[in-house]
């Protein structure tokens, strides 16, 4: 009776402390037929929209910060560092009221635009098709290009395509190219057929919508290239099922590479509430839109499959992230935001969820880039910050064209009220010298977790690990303290015979690399 009291005490006083206790297991199973997780969903989004572009991305030639050719050497640094893999442009809302022949020629010549969506105001093309496509090379990113079908033409968009993919002066476009300073093509492979068509993007119906890509597409390419394209449909609205089933069901498959999907993390879309002035039941609010991309992702892909088993079309889900109300004093229409460690839990569990589901997941786009929305670098003229989700996607750039290691996951749960989250999210894989990464994420605010990993196909030798965390969920890097949130060495994990066993602190994300 005493020991089975004292058995009792032990176990009231391990809750008590809030370690979560034997509730976090996970076993790491043989990848033999597993995926390779691509680079590409890594991917990130820069549109005409505040001041992602002009004052951000791009400061003009004549200015005292360092660049070049108008682009911040400092932000090509970072981005390098990040390893981005694929940059979405001209938009998001924008790309369908962009008319792309505007923005090539000579600067002064250029006719301005007013930026009907975002503020209203007047841009004067100085940054256009030629700007961003070297500003990619400089990078090391793939472009991705996404047209206009909004307010565009069938020839406008086919022209774009000969004009950056053409050889030099085989074709009225290439000429004209060369003729403005570039000589070799780009060879952009990655193309949207228009963004948001149900909304922004023309409030259209998807029976209309897939005529319209089916139209677009086919003047595209020609009979030798058809292949050489990734051509990716305006795809669902969060959870609009029957958008994928129609796109599915009406566009032949050897047209279209890719279907898009669109979802945003919030803590109520009527109500988004402060970046970084928020409680905790605004937090958990915005966990559990975001965790909803579990069932997003599994409910798109489920139609697709039904239409495409052999998973040959693309789930690319080009615009993901948080999104709250504007930074007090700001253009309402700017989309400029403070980034915290909620953001950092955001991409965690985001990118854990894309890395389990690449067998049918394989690009995404973050947004967006700079000082809009979820930013990975905010500036403020000559200064320029990293927030705490580019260390994320800095950590977990890990994943990239590595093999998944696929796991079976037991978590505690993170608890508000009546509802209950998992605490803890993961993924793995396998990278070409054989290193293998999990990433973790611990959103719970308040408790530790555990975590048992069962490595018994493995025989693993040696760990060592990278933490992002921070005092408070609504710590943020300022530019008056730029490095107050930055990753820092991590050894709560510890080998002890087939197992793994990581203790995570509160709302953290941990990298381990095992060999």
């Amino acid at each position: 009776m005493m020991m089975k009291k004292s058995l009792q005490l032990i176990l009231l006083v391990l809750c008590l402390s809030g370690i979560g206790f034997g509730q976090n297991t996970i076993v790491l199973q043989p990848n033999t037929d597993a995926p390779v997780i691509y680079a590409n969903i890594y991917g990130h989004f820069a549109e005409h929209l505040g001041s992602c572009i002009y004052g951000g991305f791009y400061v003009g030639d004549t200015s005292r910060i360092a660049n070049t050719n108008g682009v911040r050497n400092d932000i090509i640094d970072a981005l390098k560092k990040l390893k981005v893999p694929n940059l979405r442009w001209p938009g998001g809302c924008f790309a369908d009221t962009y008319h792309w022949k505007d923005g090539v020629g000579p600067k002064n010549n250029r006719p301005a635009i007013v930026n009907r969506w975002w503020g209203g105001v007047t841009e004067d093309n100085s940054f256009g098709t030629h700007d961003f496509l070297n500003m990619c090379e400089l990078i090391g990113a793939k472009p991705y290009l996404a047209g206009n079908v909004g307010s565009g033409t069938v020839q406008e968009l086919a022209d774009w395509v000969q004009y950056v993919n053409a050889p030099a002066n085989t074709s009225p476009m290439s000429k004209w190219r060369v003729q403005n300073g570039r000589t070799n093509p780009w060879n952009v492979t990655i193309w949207g057929v228009g963004n948001e068509a149900w909304g922004c993007g023309g409030n259209m119906k998807p029976e209309y919508y897939a005529n319209v890509f089916r139209q677009y597409a086919t003047y595209m390419t020609d009979w030798n290239n058809s292949d050489k394209l990734f051509r990716v449909a305006s795809g669902a609205n969060v959870d609009d099922y029957n958008w994928t089933e129609v796109l599915m069901r009406d566009i032949p498959h050897n047209m279209m590479e890719g279907v898009a999907l669109h979802h945003y993390s919030f803590v109520k879309w009527s109500e988004k509430g402060s970046a970084t002035d928020y409680n905790e039941q605004q937090y958990f609010a915005t966990m559990k839109t975001a965790l909803r991309m579990e069932e997003l992702v599994t409910r798109h892909s489920t139609i697709m499959d039904k239409y495409d088993p052999a998973k040959r079309i693309a789930l690319v889900v080009d615009e993901w992230g948080g999104w709250y109300n504007v930074e007090p004093g700001t253009n309402p229409g700017f989309l400029y935001q403070q980034n915290t460690i909620r953001d950092a839990m955001i991409a965690g569990v985001t990118l854990n969820i894309f890395n389990n589901h690449a067998d049918r997941v394989r690009m995404a786009n973050l947004a967006q880039a700079v000082n809009v929305l979820q930013a990975v670098i905010l500036t403020n003229k000559e200064q320029m910050i990293l927030t705490p989700t580019f260390h994320v996607m800095e950590m977990y750039n890990v994943h990239q064209d590595a093999k998944l290691l696929p796991i079976q996951i037991k978590t505690a749960q993170y608890t508000m009220g009546n509802e209950k989250l998992p605490a803890v999210s993961a993924s793995a894989s396998v990278n070409k010298e054989g290193i293998t990464h999990i990433t973790l994420t611990n959103i719970d605010p308040s408790k530790p977790q555990e975590i048992s990993i069962d490595a018994k196909a493995h025989a693993f030798k040696s760990v060592s690990g990278r933490i992002l965390t921070a005092k408070k969920l609504q710590d943020f890097n300022s530019f008056d303290n730029p490095n107050l949130i930055q990753p820092a060495a991590f050894s709560d994990a510890k080998i002890s015979g087939t197992s793994l066993i990581v203790k995570l602190p509160p709302h953290s994300v941990v990298v381990l690399a095992l060999k």
